[in-house]
């Protein structure tokens, strides 16, 4: 419908009546000049940023009128009424919710001849000018801003409309990099600020790449060359990911992988990412991490690239990073064993394994991986001892199985005792040989490239201080295929990242060597003289249990442990010199870890075979002679040490006398420490202990808790425990007095406390956050 106008020849009568409806606020001021004075502005340069529209609410007025006709159609006081409508920015054209009036057909991008910002005197509206074939179509917002958001979304869309018709068909390769440039630039100049804005042209040349097979090598490089400057702050779309894995693939040393792809991965790994969303950008990453190990320098150019993401300092400034890298090592080193897994009858899935864990349904039981046989002289001795002996010994690890057949034919009764709580026999727990191979796995040249070098990775992350709890964490729950743990390769080059698990003093990084819940293996485990992983007589093992007696606070509860699970390993190695092991063997007979008189007799034989265990057990004689004689002896029931005095002092105090009887202590502003516990469990009657401003700390108060259960009364006052210590408090049924007055009690634990004390009647809590 056209504006009527005196030089509007062609117009027929209802045009004419439909001109004279008057919009009032379009109306042109009294003695306004007339003329045209038509203001078209390109791009505004004002540094403003907009979201990319995909639909909105706008007032739409369309004029069909020749094309030097508008601006006597704009300056007049007459213009055809306006129609609100929501205009939806589609793929391919624009369109309307309410397909009626102006807008009953949608209007195409490829018919928009130009899209411009549009003024005129006397009546300034937030307009834009659409040019159609035959006339122009009027957009109104509210606001400025809003008709430049509508003005950069249309133009954006109409261009992208074009690139891809333009591109979907591409001639020469001179025009093809010539329009990739343009349309990088386009989208680095934009005003809009959306994620499409600059993945938009990358899933167009995806498309492109995808569907033109036939283009060369170097003409691979120049297309990725042209996108290079959106990858820089862009994750490239699947299908663009998968031609960078080809291309890394077949062209590893190509200087396109050093200088394009690594910002590229780079912003993959230091940025939040699940790449269980966007598996295709974790194999890119891994290809990428394969094409730098084929480079001259090898390995030494990924150390340099894992360097490079940890950064110079101390600490690594980017959380992602690690658990990132983790998360494609992981990906990597399982694809190495996918053959092996794929062949494996009733095999879990990748899910069921990673959890640890195989569903109870209809699978049949796995087939056990079948070590070398043990010794046949120790078997000979063991037929001779007994006719009652397993046929076979499953011992699991984690879900690898590993059995130890023996020469001998037995009833299966001992079978359904291998669970239970008495004590194993001596025999049968070395007959487990440290030395057994495991199953033989033989990896293809390029699956043994990958994992050699994946591995190496898992060392260099070890390496980082900052970065090594995460990374204990991240693979305490053994994270590997049960075909990967039987691989002597694989456990042997691991081993590097154990150890530095084990070396490291922090609790949080060795507690990690640890299951992570009851009823599965842990590394300790693993790498134990019956685990599938050992390799070196349990040495690692003993280093393992070395670190982990040397902090764990609770030791009688990790000596029982060791004591239930690991005691035939512990006997072995104490029976070939560790001075480790003969003094875990020490402590089990000193805390009376051990109730079965067979095995006690066991241990000491094992203990007396060596000079360092026969040396140790005579102390641990004097030891428990000097406890008997005490306790025998009695000796005063109250005792006060004066100001000032040390552990040492008070260590030579009690081992001058005998103190079997003494029930109230007070170490009341001495100058003590938590060493001083030690000296303090072995007083069998003690009742009450002051503690008073003392430096009495939460490793002291640990070891209390375990030993001193009948304790009633205990002054914590202005001592420097915290709640870490204090928890341990619960396990003391028999507190009915107790003061933490001044110390850091928080008042979670102090709600703890009164929950599991039921007999505590006195407790002073002053100037605490329980206060």
């Amino acid at each position: 419908m056209d504006v009527n106008g005196s030089c509007g020849g062609g117009s027929d009568h209802r045009q004419l009546e439909e001109s004279k409806a008057l919009l009032a606020e379009m109306s042109a001021t009294e003695g306004t000049k007339m003329g045209a004075a038509l203001c078209r502005r390109g791009v505004h340069c004002n540094g403003m940023r907009y979201k990319l529209l995909q639909e909105g609410d706008i007032q739409v007025c369309v004029v069909r009128h020749p094309r030097t006709f508008l601006s006597k159609i704009l300056t007049s006081k007459f213009l055809r009424r306006w129609e609100p409508h929501h205009l939806t920015l589609a793929e391919n054209s624009l369109a309307s919710a309410t397909p009626t009036g102006y807008m009953e057909n949608s209007i195409s991008y490829s018919s928009i001849e130009d899209v411009q910002l549009l003024s005129w005197e006397n009546a300034p509206k937030y307009c834009l000018q659409l040019t159609i074939p035959g006339g122009t179509v009027l957009l109104q917002a509210a606001n400025s801003y809003l008709r430049d958001q509508w003005f950069h979304s249309l133009q954006w869309k109409k261009k992208i409309y074009k690139y891809k018709k333009v591109l979907s068909n591409p001639s020469r390769l001179e025009v093809v990099l010539k329009e990739i440039r343009t349309l990088v630039d386009m989208a680095l100049t934009s005003p809009l600020q959306d994620e499409s804005i600059h993945q938009a042209p990358l899933e167009i040349v995806s498309r492109l790449l995808s569907e033109n097979t036939n283009l060369t090598t170097q003409e691979h490089e120049n297309i990725i060359v042209a996108i290079a400057p959106l990858l820089e702050n862009n994750h490239p779309p699947p299908d663009l990911c998968e031609f960078f894995c080809k291309h890394c693939r077949e062209r590893p040393r190509s200087m396109v992988v050093i200088e394009v792809f690594t910002p590229v991965v780079q912003r993959i790994l230091k940025h939040n990412m699940d790449f269980g969303k966007c598996p295709r950008l974790r194999l890119f990453t891994q290809e990428y991490i394969l094409a730098l190990n084929e480079l001259n320098a090898g390995m030494e150019v990924v150390k340099k690239f894992i360097h490079s993401m940890h950064g110079p300092t101390g600490q690594c400034p980017h959380p992602r990073v690690l658990p990132n890298l983790v998360a494609v090592c992981l990906a990597a080193i399982y694809s190495c064993y996918e053959e092996f897994i794929n062949s494996r009858d009733n095999s879990p899935s990748l899910k069921e394994i990673r959890n640890g864990c195989q569903q109870p349904c209809d699978r049949k039981p796995n087939l056990p991986l079948r070590l070398l046989h043990t010794s046949p002289d120790l078997v000979s001795q063991e037929a001779t001892l007994t006719e009652s002996r397993l046929k076979s010994v499953i011992v699991t690890s984690n879900e690898v199985h590993v059995e130890v057949e023996r020469n001998n034919t037995a009833n299966q009764k001992m079978t359904a005792n291998v669970g239970n709580d008495s004590e194993p026999n001596l025999i049968d727990c070395l007959m487990v040989s440290p030395t057994c191979s495991t199953m033989s796995i033989e990896l293809s040249p390029q699956a043994d490239r990958v994992l050699g070098c994946y591995v190496e990775i898992l060392k260099m992350l070890s390496n980082y201080d900052d970065w090594r709890p995460a990374l204990a964490s991240l693979l305490q729950p053994i994270p590997f295929p049960k075909e990967a743990l039987a691989h002597e390769k694989f456990t042997k080059e691991l081993k590097y990242v154990i150890q530095r698990f084990a070396e490291d003093p922090r609790q949080e990084v060795h507690s990690c060597l640890l299951s992570v819940r009851a009823g599965k293996d842990g590394w300790f485990q693993l790498y134990s003289p019956s685990g599938v992983a050992c390799d070196d007589d349990g040495e690692l093992f003993a280093s393992m249990v070395h670190i982990l007696m040397g902090s764990c606070y609770k030791t009688k509860k990790f000596l029982l442990s060791l004591a239930e699970n690991k005691l035939g390993p512990c006997m072995l190695l104490a029976l070939r010199g560790n001075q480790t092991m003969v003094e875990i063997l020490c402590l089990m007979l000193e805390y009376n870890i051990i109730d079965n008189k067979d095995t006690q007799l066991q241990i000491i034989s094992t203990l007396e075979s060596t000079d360092v265990g026969k040396k140790m057990y005579e102390q641990l004689c004097d030891r428990q002679r000097e406890l008997k004689e005490l306790q025998r002896k009695g000796g005063p029931t109250r005792l006060t040490l004066p100001s000032k005095s040390t552990d040492a002092d008070l260590a030579r105090l009690l081992s001058s006398g005998s103190f079997g009887n003494l029930e109230n202590l007070s170490l009341a502003f001495t100058n003590v420490t938590s060493a001083c516990a030690e000296h303090l469990i072995k007083l069998p009657s003690l009742k009450q202990l002051n503690l008073w401003s003392t430096q009495f700390g939460d490793a002291g108060l640990r070891l209390l808790s375990e030993h001193l259960t009948m304790l009633q009364v205990l002054n914590l006052c202005e001592t420097p425990v915290t709640d870490a210590g204090l928890l341990a408090l619960s396990s003391m049924k028999s507190l009915c007095s107790l003061n933490m007055n001044s110390t850091k009690l928080s008042a979670d634990t102090y709600e703890d406390l009164k929950a599991k004390l039921p007999n505590l009647k006195e407790v002073d809590v002053r100037y605490t956050e329980a206060w």
